[in-house]
């Protein structure tokens, strides 16, 4: 192919390049008309403060940052050129939080709102339209530090490892019965299951002298009052 002849296409194609995009322009232009567009409506308020105060420094989105809108003077917003589908509308501010709000937005124009529930998916809470969407407090961007408190004392496993042990032996011998020897059988034995490790001392003997002592306190007393009854009977 000699270059006269590739000189001629090229010119050919340098003429017909700018009429394709022209007609691919007009294309993307009637394919776009041909969806209809939408306008989200609302208000912002928070409570005890003006809206002139906070509106400069507040956006609202919708669907991320796909669509994004300001806030005016009153705290009244549209935001434009919204197709159908659903949306998840945010007012972002810097010193005050706003829960987000559903809105799906029907071919005809129908305009349905509700709560955003992450949890519970399929609970639906309508809201009013236009949105009215009212401020739930100062954003927390801190995680509040804890404080020591005596139950977080009480709590403490090393402590209950402590105290629980020293519990069941001060007031188990108060609670059951010791003169019973069929009991004391019987404690004996949960206490040795218990005693899996040899080098721990025996809990039965413990117990056993415990009760005993006990018990002989008690025989000794009951005997001490026998004798000075017969003494005064004397």
């Amino acid at each position: 192919m000699s270059a006269p002849v590739i000189l001629s296409l090229l010119s050919r194609w340098s003429l017909l390049f700018p009429t394709l995009l022209v007609l691919c322009r007009a294309d993307m232009e009637v394919f776009t008309s041909g969806t209809e567009r939408f306008k989200v409506e609302g208000r912002a308020v928070v409570p005890g403060v003006r809206p002139q105060d906070w509106v400069s420094g507040a956006r609202v989105l919708v669907d991320g940052e796909e669509h994004v809108g300001f806030l005016r003077t009153d705290g009244s917003f549209i935001v434009h050129d919204v197709p159908s589908g659903s949306y998840v509308v945010e007012v972002v501010s810097p010193a005050h939080r706003f829960e987000p709000v559903r809105v799906d937005i029907t071919s005809k124009g129908k305009m349905r709102a509700r709560y955003v529930n992450h949890i519970k998916t399929s609970e639906v809470v309508r809201l009013p339209y236009p949105l009215q969407m009212k401020s739930s407090g100062p954003p927390s961007y801190f995680i509040k530090r804890e404080t020591w408190g005596w139950t977080d004392f009480l709590m403490n496993p090393m402590v209950m490892m402590m105290v629980l042990p020293l519990l069941i032996f001060v007031l188990l011998p108060k609670v059951v019965n010791t003169s019973d020897p069929e009991m004391r059988r019987e404690m004996e034995q949960s206490m040795n299951m218990l005693n899996s490790n040899p080098e721990l001392p025996d809990v039965s003997e413990f117990m056993t002298r415990l009760f005993t002592s006990k018990s002989s306190s008690k025989s000794s007393s009951s005997s001490k009052t026998g004798k000075i009854g017969v003494g005064k009977r004397r």
